[in-house]
């Protein structure tokens, strides 16, 4: 369901964390590279690494802290693409708490992450190419009631 008017961002098949097995696996997110970029954006913060949490089922995503004097960000890394997002707080499940990247996120970035931003992430699904997501897929979106990106890319559905 490709939208005329959405902002350039396709979700590929699996973005959602659901595959059904005659589809194939989905990728994975290289974890070594994510905490590459997260030591590379700690230093550059001025901080250390804190808490990485590997992905776990049924949750889309790993998370990550950056500590820094004036407190803690936390970075979340989707398990299949390699996108990042910053949130609020920690949990299983994001939908509109996600914040403005900080000006040293750009570090992912140079080793190949794409960060989104808050209000990327907030974009309506109905602004966003759908197209590729399977049926199953969508079964859980709308089960769920997910209206956003990123509810959609960091979730826990099960």
């Amino acid at each position: 369901m490709a939208n005329k008017e959405d902002i350039g961002f396709t979700l590929p098949r699996g973005a959602t964390g659901f595959f059904q097995p005659e589809d194939g696996l989905l990728p994975k997110t290289d974890l070594r590279a994510f905490r590459a970029a997260l030591h590379t954006a700690a230093r550059i913060a001025g901080g250390e690494v804190g808490k990485v949490e590997e992905r776990a089922y049924p949750r889309t995503f790993h998370t990550a802290e950056v500590v820094q004097s004036a407190g803690v960000s936390i970075v979340l890394c989707h398990a299949h693409f390699p996108w990042i997002a910053f949130a609020q707080s920690r949990g299983d499940w994001h939908e509109e708490e996600f914040l403005v990247p900080p000006s040293w996120a750009s570090s992912f970035t140079a080793l190949g992450f794409m960060v989104l931003g808050s209000e990327k992430l907030a974009t309506p699904l109905s602004r966003i190419d759908t197209s590729l997501l399977t049926q199953g897929e969508w079964r859980q979106v709308r089960y769920h009631g997910v209206t956003t990106l990123g509810g959609v890319l960091f979730n826990a559905w099960d």
